[in-house]
């Protein structure tokens, strides 16, 4: 069989990303029918399975071939069998079209209303407790629901929910951002964490005024704990001195029963030792903890009921 030239883009070792991406684009469409017709060795027959005109499948090879450049089926009458470039093409189509078969099976089990998926970002502080308790109380009604969790600091969290990596995210401070849609839910109190043996560790309430000449151990920059320290601090009128930063506030919490700085934490899941923690009276030492999600992003069923389900819990978020 021979074909004249064609204007149509060829595979190539050289050919660059856009060419390659035609190429795909052009090719996708026939790849079903050309493993039907390679499967059958005959066109009508395939035509048959498939449920489409036998001229549309006849055009569909033809066409197929004039854009790898290479015959993929001897021809006689209706009765085709595969070349050996056609016989190494279907190798390829095969493993391609079972690869498209398990991701469409896949994205319909995790939009599933019984048995879906929800990727659900939140801050390391939430991890021990808080949303152990959520996905609890919510599989009481959605038993079989599949949680994909992500524990990271704000930002991070907000960045993958821009890359379509997370459906929903637990996070503070809560985001402004015209991309994004936020809802307060509750508010933590911070408290002043200092060291069992400290002065001030036999008080119940302090004003953080009285930590001017403290070293602080806090969270990174970047974190939003560390960002409403620093804001607390300023409001106290000082800026506190940094010995230690850490990524996770009971590595904190660790340091100062160490004896090796004080810190503004939220309160501990477990009460640790060596470390006594004190109200701040001025000033108020609170952080706001909000759901985010993508403006106009669609969810799926079981995002859509995680979500109500976290709208609901507003103001009776945190365990008490």
């Amino acid at each position: 069989m021979v074909h004249q030239p064609s204007s149509q883009p060829r595979l190539s070792p050289s050919g660059d990303t856009e060419d390659m991406t035609e190429m795909s684009l052009l090719l996708a469409p026939r790849l079903a029918y050309f493993a039907g017709v390679a499967r059958t060795e005959h066109v009508t027959r395939a035509a048959q399975e498939m449920n489409v005109p036998q001229s549309t499948l006849s055009r569909a090879m033809v066409r197929l071939e004039q854009d790898l450049g290479v015959d993929l089926f001897a021809r006689i009458g209706r009765t085709v069998s595969l070349t050996p470039s056609g016989r190494a093409f279907l190798q390829h189509v095969e493993r391609a079209l079972a690869e498209i078969d398990r991701a469409a099976e896949e994205v319909r089990a995790d939009a599933d209303p019984a048995t879906g998926k929800v990727a659900f970002g939140f801050l390391h502080t939430m991890g021990s407790e808080t949303v152990p308790g959520l996905i609890r109380a919510f599989r009481a009604d959605h038993p079989r629901v599949r949680f994909s969790l992500v524990q990271n600091y704000g930002e991070a969290m907000i960045e993958r929910l821009r890359a379509g990596e997370l459906d929903l995210c637990l996070t503070s401070p809560v985001p402004d951002a015209p991309d994004l849609v936020a809802r307060r839910l509750d508010e933590q109190k911070l408290r002043l964490v200092v060291p069992a043996d400290h002065p001030l560790a036999s008080r119940k309430r302090v004003r953080l005024a009285e930590a001017a000449d403290e070293t602080f151990v806090t969270l990174e920059p970047g974190y939003g704990l560390r960002r409403i320290t620093d804001d607390l601090c300023k409001e106290a009128g000082f800026r506190p001195r940094v010995a230690f930063e850490g990524e996770e506030a009971e590595t904190l919490r660790g340091l100062v029963a160490a004896g090796l700085g004080v810190a503004l934490l939220p309160p501990p899941a477990v009460a640790r030792p060596g470390v006594a923690e004190l109200t701040v009276t001025a000033p108020r030492a609170a952080r706001e903890i909000g759901v985010a999600w993508l403006d106009g992003h669609p969810d799926t069923p079981p995002v859509a009921a995680f979500k109500k389900f976290l709208l609901s819990r507003r103001g009776n978020l945190l365990p008490t």
